[in-house]
């Protein structure tokens, strides 16, 4: 299924990019675990009608590791030299999670470049929860280290229905997520830009055709987020599944493909 893979020259660092399939562009960006391996569920589904791109973010996965980042405005420039090494002049964009607050900051100041968007499980700018959630989970990082802070993240992440059994199981289910984890000073910086980022007052600027996507039991981006994002974008669709978690994707993958690639393929684009 893999087509190809590219190393982008971001300056001052390398940015690991998987492509499969063909036909129209399309760009998966995950989450603030921003390895592309986080749509593994959906690659077969969405390649069978576009060309995928999926990246893994700077500092993350097969990138170039030890690299820190500022700002979503940052993550989000990386993303357009990618674009623009890689010949896409306009794409469509799912971006999940912090994917999907760079995919509003590509939307508002780059709207050439975006043709199509689903946010999924994302945000528009914190509230006093997200804010107490992630500085807890800071905490967590700096004073228990990275094993804890993963768990933690699991454990918001993933429904009980889904997680007990893979714990009953006795798999190891965080070694993997251990061994890829970017180190505590970029992850920091990650959380750090996932705290700063805030678009409400520029929503209404999003024209792409969007849809906003989560889950009900989504406890690190709640579902009021995704009903904000939706009532702020003009023609904006939402999609709530019943359940799912945060990580959604992975938790529903059917049900999640079914949806969001009925969007991609919409008309008009």
């Amino acid at each position: 299924m893999l087509k190809e893979t590219y190393k982008v020259d971001l300056g001052d660092a390398l940015m690991h990019v998987r492509i499969y399939g063909k036909g129209p562009p399309l760009i998966l960006l995950a989450g603030l675990g921003g390895r592309g391996a986080f749509w593994h569920g959906q690659i077969e589904a969405f390649a069978a009608s576009h060309r995928l791109i999926v990246p893994d973010h700077r500092g993350c996965g097969d990138s170039t590791r030890g690299k820190c980042v500022s700002s979503i405005a940052h993550m989000a420039s990386d993303f357009m030299r990618m674009m623009d090494t890689l010949d896409i002049e306009r794409s469509k964009l799912v971006g999940h999670s912090t994917g999907g607050a760079i995919g509003q900051y590509l939307a508002i100041f780059h709207p050439e470049r975006i043709n199509r968007l689903v946010l999924s499980s994302s945000w528009a700018g914190p509230d006093t929860y997200f804010t107490k959630l992630f500085e807890h989970r800071k905490t967590v990082l700096q004073q228990c280290g990275p094993e804890a802070y993963l768990w933690q993240g699991m454990v918001l992440a993933i429904p009980t229905n889904r997680l007990q059994p893979i714990m009953k199981s006795g798999e190891n289910i965080i070694s993997e997520r251990l061994a890829q984890f970017p180190g505590v000073d970029v992850e920091l910086s990650r959380i750090n830009a996932v705290m700063g980022h805030n678009l409400r007052e520029r929503l209404h600027e999003i024209s792409v055709p969007t849809l906003c996507t989560a889950a009900l039991d989504d406890q690190i981006t709640p579902p009021s987020f995704t009903q904000e994002l939706a009532a702020n974008i003009a023609g904006a669709q939402i999609h709530l599944f019943e359940r799912g978690g945060h990580f959604c994707p992975t938790t529903e993958t059917e049900e999640y493909n079914k949806r969001v690639y009925a969007f991609l393929n919409q008309k008009g684009t």
